[in-house]
């Protein structure tokens, strides 16, 4: 009695100081499984007086252990106004609204549901736990869950821990509302390798997130599974191959059948063939055929035959607009397959490889024909290439020719080059004061031609032409436009007149005909120079003691025109005969030697003039130079003098034929020849410069001349 009198006290002091009971702590909702403790929390503060908790508005009482309610207590401190409810284990008519009260302060907490949670059962797999199937026959497989599981379970299939999908889901419920059953159909096609599968059924739910699982087994029977193989793969016609058909089954094989390209071999039992290869092989492949009691299986395979690689399909030229992608794409067989890459025509960097080539946003400078090349495969046989054309449609491209100058009033022609795709719809040719597409305008003019073709794929090109007739000074300063356009835009170039002008012209007239005539005057200088020369001849000459007959061959009276190849007659036709003396040579009153012509002006000799003295011969003899070494017997004698009189002659006059001196005495004289070919002369080494003993006399007395 004492310590409730301490509390009223306590409390109504409390309330005197202005602290009134209130809530610190109120239930909330909770989710319990089916068998587990629940736990509702309640606190009070500046109170201590009676609380009780409520089950769906029914008081459970003021005791801490809830008389009557043998699953039920209140647990917590009092004093400190603590006061849980607790339930265990919970069943299912727990799930109710439950409520705490301070009665004496007239006080209720908020309610607090109570759920009750019931796990489901393990599932049913029906035709478990081993189920039959046959390979590839679609089947379904029945899982099921009963039972009052709160909520409803969810049914999952797996496979080695890999959930499966596409199964349906099904739920039956009972005449109360309650939930009868729940059922998981998995719709599956088995395959022979499905064979002994383990398959798992797995209900799950909120009250047993792992769920609860029933496995199953698969029992397949399935028709054969054929293997076939060729044994040698490669062969050469005329080789054996044999053939292995290997086959897995349940229930086991029954029986096998061999078939060429769709034609039965007659005669073929068991799992191997052995046939002789023929070119029939390479189009005609063999097969197999195995049977069993669930069905059948055929297998088929061609020997190896290597080849080159044969075009199949060319690549097509492409047209596409500039910015497109561009695709070509050409076909090649051959076994082992060839390869195939792509290159431009000209170029040996290999831009792809495979049977498609693909160019990605191509510009006018991609334009061109591409090359599909196949290269041969072990074989060494075929190969080949074929090319396509990408053109790429751009606006137009101008570019000027080279246009001559032209004079002030007279004709002149200016030109630009084209090249579109597609073609130009327009050239137009444009001034300061008009512009002409085709035809003429006043002055101008304006004609069109095809131009050659330029690079591949840059589209047909044309050359328009302006003409323009008695220019003016101001078609020299201004600009001429020459402009294209096509769907896809317009390019253009300016061209310039440029001007000629008349007294430049004269002046380059001028400047070369006075450079020929100074050449002229050189000319003429150097001819009169050797002509100068030439007229010095032999002023006199005279040989003492006798006189030497000179005949000059096929001349009569020094006017004759025969050449020395009609000197064949007999001494009666041989010419005029001159008297020389035998003296020694004497000079002219100037003091040169002058050389006379010896075909007295048959020939028009220009003679050297040189100073020398002639010695004897042994004898008395005149000096003949030795016979040519050369040439043939009878061949005339020649000898240069001019290393031995140490001077050039200042001009030197030759002609294609020669005439011959006759003369009836040892001792003569020649003027100088023109050898036929060079060569030192056969001197002893104490021979002096003018050695003329040491020379024959010639045993023959024609010289001859070349003049």
């Amino acid at each position: 009695m004492l310590v409730p009198a301490l509390l009223v006290l306590f409390f109504c002091l409390r309330g005197r100081a202005g602290l009134s009971p209130h809530f610190l702590q109120q239930p909330e909702d909770l989710v319990v499984v089916l068998g587990d403790e629940a736990r509702l929390p309640c606190a009070l503060g500046a109170y201590w007086g009676l609380v009780q908790w409520t089950k769906d508005g029914l008081a459970l009482g003021g005791e801490r252990d809830l008389p009557g309610w043998s699953r039920y207590w209140i647990s917590g401190n009092a004093a400190s106004g603590q006061h849980d409810l607790h339930i265990r284990p919970v069943e299912l008519e727990d799930q109710a609204s439950y409520e705490c009260q301070a009665t004496q302060a007239g006080l209720r907490s908020r309610r607090a549901q109570l759920h009750v949670l019931v796990p489901p059962e393990p599932p049913q797999v029906l035709g478990g736990p081993s189920v039959s199937l046959v390979a590839g026959v679609p089947a379904n497989v029945t899982c099921r869950s009963r039972g009052d599981a709160r909520p409803t379970p969810e049914l999952l299939w797996f496979r080695d821990g890999v959930r499966l999908d596409g199964a349906t889901f099904r739920q039956t419920l009972l005449k109360e509302g309650a939930t009868g059953s729940v059922e998981s159909i998995l719709s599956l096609t088995p395959s022979s390798h499905d064979d002994g599968a383990i398959l798992v059924c797995r209900a799950r739910s909120q009250a047993l997130p792992t769920g609860k699982d029933t496995a199953i087994t698969l029992s397949l029977q399935y028709p054969p599974v054929v293997t076939l193989s060729a044994e040698p793969q490669t062969v050469q016609e005329g080789e054996k191959v044999t053939f292995l058909c290997q086959a897995t089954a349940q229930p086991p094989v029954t029986g096998y059948r061999w078939a060429k390209g769709g034609s039965p071999v007659l005669g073929a039992r068991g799992p191997m063939l052995e046939v002789v290869a023929e070119a029939s092989f390479l189009t005609a492949p063999v097969s197999c055929e195995v049977s069993n009691a669930v069905g059948s299986a055929n297998r088929s395979t061609a020997l190896d035959v290597r080849f080159g690689p044969i075009l199949q399909a060319k690549p097509k030229p492409l047209s596409v607009d500039v910015g497109e992608d561009a695709s070509f794409s050409c076909v090649w067989r051959g076994n082992p397959l060839p390869r195939v890459t792509w290159t431009r025509r000209g170029d040996a960097q290999v831009l792809a490889s495979g049977p498609t080539l693909r160019l990605l946003a191509v510009g006018p400078e991609d334009a061109g024909d591409y090359v599909c090349r196949a290269e041969p495969g072990l074989s060494s046989l075929g190969g080949g290439a074929a090319e396509a054309r990408l053109t790429v449609n751009a606006p137009p491209v101008v570019t000027a020719l080279h246009s001559a100058p032209a004079f002030l009033r007279g004709p002149a022609r200016l030109q630009c080059l084209v090249f579109a795709s597609p073609a130009p719809e327009a050239v137009v040719w444009s001034w300061d004061e008009g512009f002409l597409t085709a035809g003429s305008r006043g002055r101008f003019l304006v004609e069109t031609f095809p131009a050659p073709e330029g690079r591949g794929g840059q589209g047909p090109g044309l050359i328009s032409v302006l003409h323009i007739s008695g220019t003016q000074e101001s078609d020299f300063s201004r600009g001429f436009n020459c402009t294209a356009r096509n769907r896809l835009g317009e390019g253009g170039t300016q061209v310039s007149l440029g001007r000629r002008d008349l007294l430049p012209t004269v002046r380059i007239v001028a400047g070369v005909a006075a450079v020929a005539m100074t050449l002229l005057m050189v000319i003429t200088g150097v001819a009169l120079c050797c002509w100068r020369h030439g007229k010095v001849s032999l002023a006199s000459a005279s040989f003492s003691k006798q006189k030497n007959l000179v005949r000059i061959p096929g001349s009569s009276n020094g006017s004759s025109s025969r050449g020395p190849e009609e000197e064949t007659g007999s001494s009666k036709d041989q010419g005029p005969i001159a008297h020389t003396d035998h003296s020694d040579l004497a000079l002219d009153e100037e003091g040169a030697l002058e050389t006379k012509d010896p075909t007295n002006g048959y020939y028009k000799v220009r003679g050297v003039s040189v100073s020398l003295s002639l010695g004897e011969a042994p004898g008395g003899g005149l000096f003949l130079p030795p016979s040519s070494p050369f040439g043939p017997p009878g061949t005339p004698t020649f000898y240069d003098f001019k290393p031995h009189l140490g001077i050039v002659p200042p001009c030197r006059l030759y002609r294609a034929q020669a005439g011959y001196l006759t003369t009836p005495h040892p001792r003569a004289f020649t003027s100088y020849i023109k050898p036929t070919s060079f060569g030192p002369p056969d001197l002893a080494p104490s021979t002096p410069p003018f050695p003329y003993a040491a020379f024959p006399t010639p045993s023959h007395p024609r010289l001859q001349t070349h003049v």
